[in-house]
């Protein structure tokens, strides 16, 4: 049996498990009723399934689009949490479930998103990608399980001076200590990716706060820093989200080029180089699943390749002071 007739098998039977939610798909819009172009699928976190899917989100690639229906979820939990840049409390915030995902194109422009958008990703200063003038890239990783080869990507970062951010669960930090320690001995940014992965909509303003203070004292605890970036589980959002985690410190960070890289890919790792590099635009947000062996094998040479092109890397922190 072929390695993708292998992985279709193991997707099925996490399917009737009940091991993932699949089929979930919607692109990011101010109207949840209306259809566009875009796929977003989510994942949820965890130990890894006998499909190896990752603890997190992805969107499709560029070798196909597909016209999808934005399901209609507006979740009622209010709060009277506070935000100190609009002055309103959550009681006055909408809280209509929003996915993520990105509406590409073939010639290495920045990616459409509606101004509608634009702007309230702006008042509660989210990012998902950087200035559309200059040959930088931002390169993220999720972490909700380790699938053997972190170690790996990051040996390939240190070789080629490339500092990353990485997306950790709860669950990461307590079963990877070891890891966690190294990104930060070598660098690296580490964030934010709650306890235990909700669609941060579905849940409370209190639970919010704990989702992401129970990750930030394991952290602290284990390195003595503090965290400051969030990538919201699934990549589901609303209002109240952004202004309930924005109030307790963080900036959300989305993506702007992402791949549906929990799986392997029918053309290996040669696929995921090109998927990468055929979207490459400058300020891209790249997000990568570190559980992927086909990330991995092709990662030297994405890294080498986009800056013989001319693009650099920077961090978060360069991204978020560059746009404060």
């Amino acid at each position: 049996m072929s390695r993708y007739a292998k992985a279709t098998v193991a997707l099925i039977m996490a399917v009737i498990a009940g091991g993932f939610y699949a089929g979930k798909m919607y692109l990011a819009t101010d109207n949840p009723k209306s259809t566009v172009a875009g796929v977003y699928s989510s994942q949820p976190a965890g130990e890894k399934t006998t499909a190896n899917i990752p603890p997190s989100q992805g969107v499709k690639p560029a070798r196909n689009e597909a016209k999808v229906q934005i399901p209609e979820n507006v979740n009622e939990k209010k709060s009277a949490t506070g935000d100190k840049k609009t002055g309103q409390t959550t009681t006055s915030l909408s809280n209509a479930r929003r996915g993520w995902g990105i509406k590409r194109n073939d010639n290495h422009q920045q990616p459409e998103m509606p101004k509608a958008i634009r702007d309230t990703l702006a008042r509660y200063d989210a990012y998902w990608i950087g200035s559309p003038g200059e040959k930088v890239l931002y390169l993220t990783f999720d972490e909700g399980y380790e699938n053997g080869y972190t170690a790996k990507i990051l040996d390939i970062l240190k070789a080629n001076n490339v500092k990353a951010a990485f997306f950790v669960t709860g669950h990461y930090i307590k079963s990877q200590p070891e890891l966690v320690k190294r990104m930060v001995a070598e660098g690296h940014i580490v964030g934010n990716h709650t306890m235990n992965h909700p669609s941060l909509p579905d849940i409370s303003d209190d639970e919010i706060k704990k989702e992401l203070q129970s990750v930030e004292e394991l952290y602290t605890r284990l390195t003595g820093k503090k965290m400051k970036y969030l990538r919201p589980p699934k990549g589901e959002y609303s209002e109240r989200t952004l202004a309930v985690t924005r109030q307790l410190g963080y900036y959300n960070i989305f993506w702007s080029l992402a791949l549906v890289d929990w799986i392997p890919m029918p053309g290996g790792p040669q696929e995921a180089y090109q998927s990468v590099m055929d979207n490459l635009h400058n300020g891209a947000v790249i997000l990568l699943h570190a559980v992927s062996r086909d990330n991995t094998e092709a990662l030297d040479r994405i890294l080498k390749d986009a800056r013989a092109q001319g693009y650099t890397f920077k961090t978060l922190d360069d991204l978020v002071a560059k746009k404060s």
